[in-house]
């Protein structure tokens, strides 16, 4: 852990009491002139760091902004996801920036943010808009002991972690919609993209891609999509600030992917389904020039959809595009999940 990260977990532990220099000094095994001079520095990005002859230095408020000392200091240092985190100002794609560090050994776990996305992108080769600090845009390297087959368990797993992050900063319900978006009222606030390196029958390492749209105002979305798409902010009619929902993010995914690697997946998929758009629901699903209709009725163990289709099969489902029709009575103008 670097010193910053160091003084912020300190300073954090102590929100009321504050902390001496002397005793960070002590803790840090650095001197009092070295705590001083980094409380400037982190003064100079944004924090607010109150300093007084009795009660030390005390942590007012933090910017809102993405700072890898800042999101390392708020985790417990026991985590696999998040145990190193680097943030870019821009970058083309954080998935690019994390394949090239799988390319080199890294470690699993190592988290990758961006403030803004040139070549943003989703899934089927989409584009995802990443407008500069009004979201959270990040790749994820992991390397789980699964078959190829059974990845979209980490997709559904993510859906889980963000849905209960988001409703527990914002207290906003969200819907998921296999096997990627996360919607608001029908709309879309985040995405999931993952991306594998695999033999026949094991996975060598996995980057899943997140985009959330936090504070993204409704002009910043492009014409066409903008009847589509939402943030929190447009939601909840006020700033979210990031850092702390990014916070929140980390430590849920850590925990969902422990229970994956655990083989505890019954227990995420069956709270994938409670939070599902898509359950119950009549659908097609595209795959090029083949078309299946039917009814989406559950998940299986792998994390596949699985849809009874309109001849009574029943069609194990990894991929394609999927439409989720609207329900018998509902406007067409309405906006479809």
């Amino acid at each position: 852990m670097s010193l910053d990260a160091a003084i912020l977990k300190a300073l954090r532990s102590s929100p009321s009491r504050g902390v001496s220099g002397a005793d960070l000094s002590q803790q840090l095994g650095v001197s009092r002139a070295a705590v001083w001079a980094r409380m400037e520095e982190l003064r100079q990005l944004g924090y607010d760091i109150s300093a007084s002859p009795h009660f030390g230095y005390k942590l007012v408020s933090v910017p809102d902004v993405l700072h890898a000392d800042d999101l390392l200091s708020r985790l417990d240092g026991k985590q696999v996801i998040g145990r190193d985190i680097h943030v870019f100002q821009s970058t083309t794609s954080t998935n690019d920036i994390v394949e090239k560090m799988a390319r080199d050994g890294a470690r699993e776990g190592v988290v990758v943010f961006a403030e803004t996305q040139t070549q943003g992108r989703g899934r089927l080769g989409r584009k995802w808009v990443s407008p500069p600090k009004r979201g959270l845009w990040f790749s994820i390297l992991l390397k789980p002991d699964l078959r190829p087959q059974s990845s979209t368990q980490i997709t559904v797993g993510a859906a889980v972690a963000l849905t209960r992050a988001i409703q527990a900063r914002t207290s906003i319900v969200v819907e998921t919609k296999w096997p990627n978006d996360l919607l608001i009222d029908g709309r879309k606030v985040a995405g999931i993209l993952t991306e594998l390196r695999a033999e026949p029958d094991k996975i060598k390492y996995l980057i899943l891609g997140i985009g959330i749209d936090v504070n993204v105002r409704p002009e910043e979305f492009p014409e066409e999509i903008r009847h589509l798409a939402t943030s929190l902010r447009a939601v909840t009619g006020h700033q979210v600030h990031r850092a702390d929902l990014a916070e929140a993010v980390l430590r849920e995914l850590d925990q969902v992917y422990r229970d994956i690697c655990r083989e505890d997946f019954t227990g995420v998929a069956q709270e994938w389904e409670q939070n599902c758009s898509t359950i119950g629901r009549e659908v097609t699903v595209t795959f090029g020039e083949h078309t299946i209709h039917g009814i989406a009725e559950s998940l299986d163990f792998d994390g596949a959809l699985l849809v009874r289709s309109q001849h009574g099969h029943l069609e194990r489902i990894l991929g394609g595009e999927i439409h989720v029709l609207p329900k018998p009575g509902r406007s067409k103008g309405s906006p479809r999940p």
